[in-house]
């Protein structure tokens, strides 16, 4: 490797640690945000938007940890650990969705939330295609599959968002549940697709 190819890769390096950085600190924001609407507007669907923030920073941990050092076998265990918060976001979204649906819970409606949702979604997407480029142009796996992590959290937004302003506009309190399965596939299959990585 030239120190052409060492300076590009430090650079695409210390990329991939602002990314985790700029999510890590919108998360820890975001979940102070989404208990105070949660709280406000007696939403099941918020207070379990702030869980997904948890798994997320979890994840942008494991990132950061990853990067900070070498080695095939810390790799693949950042991965398995990423793969575990994929399962329990999938936990997460079923359990959620079907307790919502089965309780005929109707939240109030959150301008808070809707806000924030709104704005979390396109930063996620951001973030997640910032990770995406960054970790195939530096073969990191681990960084790759975050992105996915950040990409289902964008998702995640964009369905409660969805889920608020239904409610808000029409009356459809069942949305956001409905789309939470929707959800639930995806990070199941990745979760398969994560776990199953040869070693």
């Amino acid at each position: 490797m030239t120190s052409t190819d060492d300076l590009a890769r430090q650079a695409l390096v210390r990329r991939g640690f602002a990314l985790e950085y700029a999510t890590l600190g919108w998360n820890v924001i975001g979940i102070v945000v989404l208990a105070v609407a949660a709280i406000s507007a007696r939403s099941v669907a918020l207070a379990g938007f702030g869980l997904d923030s948890l798994i997320e920073i979890g994840a942008s941990t494991v990132v950061i940890w990853e990067l900070s050092g070498t080695g095939e076998d810390r790799r693949l265990r950042a991965l398995k650990l990423i793969g575990v918060g994929f399962g329990l976001l999938a936990v997460y979204l079923l359990v959620q969705s079907t307790w919502v649906l089965a309780s005929g819970l109707r939240p109030h409606h959150s301008p808070l939330g809707i806000g924030w949702t709104a704005v979390t979604a396109a930063v996620m997407f951001a973030l997640a295609a910032g990770k995406a480029r960054t970790g195939t142009a530096l073969d990191n796996p681990v960084l790759k599959t975050e992105g996915r992590v950040t990409l289902i959290d964008g998702l995640l937004a964009a369905a409660v968002l969805l889920g608020l302003l239904l409610n808000s506009v029409a009356g459809l309190w069942w949305a956001d549940p409905a789309a939470g399965y929707v959800l639930v596939y995806y990070a199941l299959r990745e979760v398969r697709e994560t776990l199953q990585r040869p070693e």
